[in-house]
């Protein structure tokens, strides 16, 4: 008799345990998944493409996210921090499992301390960023420095830029093409304009690519002395930054995952909230991008810019951390050397999983006391038993 109420017990247990493991593993894994799965790159709208440039016929596929905020060990909790960045670990590496990108864009602000680490600290931060968002070899990775890697403009210095630069292989302002995809990766806080150690040659940089732009378009005598080797044929240049182009506020914004309404209206403020509208001017003028992506504001934002006669569409990517956004996002770019398109990809909600929690413990709960009802005091003879 005894023997078979311990057997009963335990196989009560095996499947109380495989129970709560169940909930776990879908919340924290298969969920995931599920939610991810639902997502597709964009296809391209011929109608859309430009007839003058000439298409390459290669698609890339780009992952774009912005603003993952990596704690430190100043700010948050220790669970805070790990919860993070297991939810981001989580999304990140189920769409590359999923969508096979082959190319990653991040938008600033990688780490949450990065103008205060410690050079030790800093070492740990690169380490850790490239485990969690770890990607395939031969993929290309896009990064722009973000305001809490090296700091805003009053308070950056050398070292800090030097260190970031080194530790990604960034400028000021860097040109870079891929299968006919022209991009250029700005340093917002270098866009003050005021002639500083960093600003001076960010600007300078941006004439020349400007030039050799103009070189690559078929101009002759941009040709005699600004020709690039990095630009294979000319495409219209693709912007990657940390701060948004000059608006007055996200009350333009339309987006399911733009600003609350209580902050939507907040006026930006030039150099802070967004760069300047003279270097935004300045920057459409000589550039002439197709598409600006940037980040910093952790809401999401479509916004078109009107420069000689022609759109800009500058998409602002909200931020990648549960802990900046309650319905996170990052956007799947698909691009070619002459159309692009973009498309939204939702990731899990934090309340969704904390509902799934909820209900099943509730479930759970409801099983045993229902077990407790069937077994009259089964559970309770065991351990007394195992007592006397």
């Amino acid at each position: 008799m005894m023997v078979a109420k311990i057997r009963l017990n335990l196989r009560f247990l095996v499947k109380l345990a495989v129970t709560i493991a169940s909930v776990i593993f879908y919340c924290e894994f298969l969920h995931y998944y599920v939610v991810v799965y639902q997502c597709h790159w964009p296809a391209l709208n011929p109608q859309t493409a430009n007839q003058n440039i000439t298409d390459k016929g290669t698609q890339l596929h780009a992952m774009v996210l912005a603003d993952t905020h990596l704690l430190g060990s100043r700010n948050g909790h220790w669970f805070d921090k790990l919860r993070r960045e297991w939810q981001m670990h989580r999304a990140f590496q189920t769409a590359v499992a999923l969508h096979k990108p082959n190319v990653f864009i991040f938008l600033g602000d990688l780490f949450d301390e990065g103008k205060w680490c410690r050079p030790e600290e800093f070492v740990e931060y690169v380490a850790r960023f490239h485990d969690l968002f770890s990607v395939p070899e031969d993929a290309h990775v896009l990064i722009a420095v973000g305001n809490h890697d090296i700091g805003f403009h009053y308070s950056v210095n050398p070292y800090l830029v030097n260190r970031f630069q080194r530790a990604f292989d960034v400028g000021p302002v860097k040109m870079l093409q891929i299968e006919g995809v022209t991009f250029i990766i700005l340093n917002s806080m270098a866009m003050e304009g005021d002639n500083c150690f960093l600003c001076k040659p960010a600007l300078n940089r941006v004439k020349i690519i400007s030039k050799q732009l103009s070189c690559a378009a078929g101009d002759s005598e941009a040709c005699r002395h600004w020709q690039s080797l990095a630009l294979h044929q000319y495409s219209d240049p693709i912007i990657l930054q940390h701060y948004p182009l000059f608006r007055e506020s996200d009350a333009v914004c339309n987006e399911p995952d733009e600003a609350p309404a209580d902050i939507k209206n907040i006026m930006f403020r030039e150099r802070w909230e967004c760069i300047s509208k003279d270097s935004t001017e300045m920057l459409l003028e000589l550039l002439s991008p197709r598409l600006v992506l940037s980040g910093h504001t952790h809401h999401g934002c479509h916004v078109k810019h009107m420069n000689q006669g022609s759109a800009t569409h500058e998409y602002t990517i909200p931020s990648f951390s549960w802990r900046n956004k309650r319905n996170p996002t990052f956007s799947m770019l698909t691009v070619s050397s002459n159309n692009y398109s973009i498309y939204k990809c939702h990731m899990p909600q934090e309340i969704t999983v904390i509902s799934i929690y909820v209900i099943s413990t509730a479930c759970v709960i409801a099983w045993l006391v229902k077990k407790k009802l069937r077994s009259q005091g089964i559970i309770y003879t065991k351990v007394s038993r195992h007592i006397d």
